[in-house]
């Protein structure tokens, strides 16, 4: 059955604590694009990382690993959620998906994120176990963003890059709460 899976990036705790916003799984695009999938009757999981503001490995892993991956499936990530989804691949070699959609992909250390969590080689036959590999990347996003994407692009054939000249972070204050384009790569 084909499904797929969207994990959120990191919060700011001050957001993750705050009952003025919606949980991080919950939040910017994932809710409409969630839907969008479920009435396409393409199975649509959000896992909600606990204290996502402090990215920890075995945290993270657990909590995705919850869901079925498997040839079918479509695996979407928005900054460290990318990230989390490119180091998990890389380490879990034998896996299969159908797509791979990196969205502000971002794997950089800093202070928020645990020293561990993108300690990783990027597998450079990735592309070999799925039939997509898509980055959206907004031109005004940060360094480290722009990094990340250089990163993948450089260790990673065959990756299908889809530049918005005029987007940041592609968070709701960026583009709202609906997101065309990437529902647009998931379903061609």
């Amino acid at each position: 059955m084909k499904n797929a899976i969207i994990v959120h990036g990191r919060p700011e705790k001050e957001e993750y604590y705050s009952d003025q916003y919606p949980s991080a799984s919950n939040f910017h695009w994932i809710p409409w694009l969630q839907k969008q999938l479920m009435i396409r009757d393409i199975k649509a999981d959000t896992p909600e990382i606990p204290m996502a503001f402090a990215p920890e490995w075995n945290t993270w892993r657990t909590e995705f690993e919850r869901f079925d991956v498997n040839e079918e499936s479509v695996l979407v990530g928005h900054s460290n959620g990318a990230g989390f989804l490119v180091r998990w691949l890389s380490e879990n070699k034998n896996v299969k998906i159908d797509k791979l959609v990196l969205v502000a992909p971002s794997f950089n250390r800093n202070e928020f994120v645990h020293e561990n969590f993108f300690d990783f080689e990027i597998d450079p036959k990735l592309k070999e176990r799925m039939n997509q590999i898509t980055i959206l990347n907004g031109l005004k996003d940060c360094d480290s963003v722009q990094k990340s994407v250089k990163r993948v692009i450089d260790e990673i054939d065959s990756v299908e890059l889809i530049e918005f000249p005029d987007n940041e972070h592609f968070t709701a204050d960026d583009i709202g709460v609906e997101f065309i384009e990437l529902l647009n790569v998931i379903l061609k």
